[in-house]
């Protein structure tokens, strides 16, 4: 009967004090960051020669991996500089100027030549808001794969979040949704020649440490390699999609006029009738100023960058819903 009496505390005790199960953490991939170097072939300080202390000024590096396929053709060193002289042109009638911090090689993991932006979007753009506050209420998400890349690409530096970062890389594409028929969304993906990141589709989900980062993955033709780097900085530097004057923003707009057009356009406008680019352009925290050798940075985004941050005030629009949807759903 003692005995017995054991066995039932025993079992007692084993059942209100469960062995507890070793749960085998999955060990993450180590990340190994590029062993970039300087690429001694370009100069740079003949390329920053003309800056002004005292004007307005974004920070700019390129990193151009230098094991990419070899049919790959679409972006070359030499195009990616022409390109970016050709945005220094471009922005030089604002008063903005360029300031090239170095061109760095490398041999990059193959696995992040093409990469996906975004995770694909659960939730559809409807008639109800505009594209820019769908963006600050559904913020876009980097995949891991792509975050991943990043971490590897780009290197640590006390000023990542207001350094802009040219990547060359193979492919991006970028997905989202879009109205197909009455009140269905199809997904389309979109194989980007370069892609800004902004903080109007982003927000808050960028780490500060990839803000600046801007993909270039086609720089074919001649139009691509005058227009393609100005715009995209544009993107980052503005912080509006694509938009002009009587043109309201959508992701894919082919017109004529203004740089953040899919066009020739180069027109960098300002006041409400050019929806205020210039003076967001002149607001962006990329900007400084030098003063007695110290950085004069322009105010930090306040609530991660979306299209109306309180630090752009009234230099905003407050667009109309626009998805052709079926009215009769």
């Amino acid at each position: 009967m003692k005995n017995l009496l054991y066995l039932l505390v025993a079992a007692c005790v084993f059942c209100c004090n469960p062995v507890k199960k070793e749960t085998k953490q999955l060990s993450q991939p180590e990340i190994k960051a590029v062993a970039w170097r300087t690429v001694d072939t370009i100069d740079v300080a003949a390329f920053n020669s003309d800056l002004e202390i005292g004007k307005s000024t974004m920070n700019v590096g390129v990193y151009y991996p230098s094991n990419f396929d070899t049919a790959f053709k679409k972006v070359s060193l030499s195009r990616m500089m022409q390109s970016l002289r050709s945005a220094k042109e471009i922005f030089k009638p604002t008063g903005v100027q360029i300031h090239l911090l170095w061109v760095k090689t490398g041999e990059l993991n193959p696995e992040y030549f093409s990469i996906q932006a975004n995770e694909v979007p659960g939730i559809p753009e409807t008639e109800y808001t505009n594209m820019y506050v769908h963006g600050q209420r559904h913020p876009a998400k980097l995949t891991e794969h792509t975050q991943s890349a990043f971490k590897s690409i780009i290197e640590p530096d006390q000023e990542n979040s207001r350094t802009i970062y040219l990547v060359a890389l193979q492919d991006v594409f970028y997905p989202f949704l879009e109205v197909s028929e009455g009140r269905n969304w199809t997904m389309k993906t979109v194989r980007t020649g370069g892609l800004s990141f902004p903080t109007y589709s982003y927000v808050s989900e960028l780490p500060g440490s990839f803000r600046g980062i801007i993909t270039i993955t086609n720089l074919s033709r001649p139009d691509r390699y005058r227009k393609t780097v100005a715009h995209e900085i544009g993107h980052k530097v503005m912080n509006v999609s694509h938009e002009y004057k009587t043109t309201n923003p959508g992701h894919e707009v082919f017109e004529e006029g203004g740089l953040m057009l899919y066009g020739d356009g180069e027109d960098i406008p300002s006041g409400k009738e050019g929806r205020w680019h210039l003076e967001r352009l002149y607001l962006s925290p990329f900007l400084y100023r030098l003063k007695d050798g110290a950085k004069i940075w322009n105010e930090d985004y306040k609530e991660g960058g979306h299209y109306y941050d309180p630090i752009y005030g009234d230099k905003v629009i407050h667009f109309p819903g626009n998805a052709e949807i079926d009215e009769n759903w």
